[in-house]
């Protein structure tokens, strides 16, 4: 399938988006919406594909935000819908039984910022700029960034950092929690693309399994996050990657996991 608004490539069980509309530093369209999706879609069935990396092209954005010359002709009804389907998008990227990891290369404004909020952690370009400006529009943001960002760093900061609409760059991020880790700017991919590979080589059932606990678990109090670390735990230790895992420990060698959902 070939994409005018993105460009979607696999390698090594890794599959890589990339926001392409590098004149517009990769603000997000309805087009553009289409098409991940539809990329999102192919990433979820097929199941060679370990890690998702999502970034930019172009030297100055990740995504700049939503298309203001599109956002700005819509009539309420449009708008409200125009939302619902980048939160769905993301949702989707969040739910996918592999982790995703966001890679952002500059600007990651407004649906940018909210776009690496979904993803499983961020690495950041040590000239990566995050924030959500929609304030300074009239606007909120609207592609779920008031609820990931409360979430990941707590109410009082997402606050101010919605109210004001200020940008923050990548040192502030890493402060915030918002990034796991900066790069050298022409480092970045390789240090993604590192992690990325780490995680690549373990099964993929006890990956799907991590990935619905962690985020399931820490919604709730602990005794029943447990017990969902308990189910999850249970149905990893019947998979076959479970069973080559601990085999290969006993016998000294490394596991070849073949990566089956069962």
């Amino acid at each position: 399938m070939s994409f005018e608004n993105i460009i979607f490539k696999i390698e090594n069980n890794i599959a890589t988006i990339l926001f392409n509309r590098p004149k517009a530093l990769n603000a997000l369209n309805n087009a553009l919406f289409d098409e991940l999706d539809s990329a999102l879609d192919m990433v979820e069935k097929n199941t060679d594909i370990r890690v998702l990396i999502l970034t930019g092209t172009g030297e100055k954005a990740f995504v700049a935000g939503a298309d203001i010359s599109e956002l700005s002709n819509m009539n309420p009804l449009q708008a409200k819908f125009f939302s619902r389907k980048g939160q769905k998008i993301f949702s989707k990227i969040e739910a996918l039984p592999i982790p995703a990891i966001a890679a952002v290369n500059g600007f990651a404004l407004g649906g940018g910022s909210e776009a690496a909020l979904a993803c499983d952690f961020i690495y950041a370009s040590e000239k990566a700029i995050f924030g959500l400006p929609e304030i300074t529009l009239g606007l909120i943001p609207g592609f779920g960034g008031t609820q990931r960002l409360a979430r990941l760093v707590g109410n009082n900061l997402a606050k101010e950092l919605v109210f004001t609409g200020k940008n923050i760059k990548a040192d502030k991020a890493l402060e915030y929690g918002i990034i796991n880790k900066i790069c050298a700017h022409e480092n970045l991919m390789d240090e993604v693309l590192k992690t990325a590979n780490l995680i690549a080589a373990k099964g993929r059932v006890a990956l799907r399994a991590a990935k619905e606990v962690i985020q399931n678990g820490t919604a709730v109090d602990l005794e029943t996050g447990c017990r969902i670390e308990n189910d999850g735990f249970g149905i990893a230790m019947v998979s076959e990657d479970a069973k080559e895992g601990t085999s290969a420990f006993l016998e000294k060698r490394k596991p070849v996991f073949k990566g089956q959902l069962n």
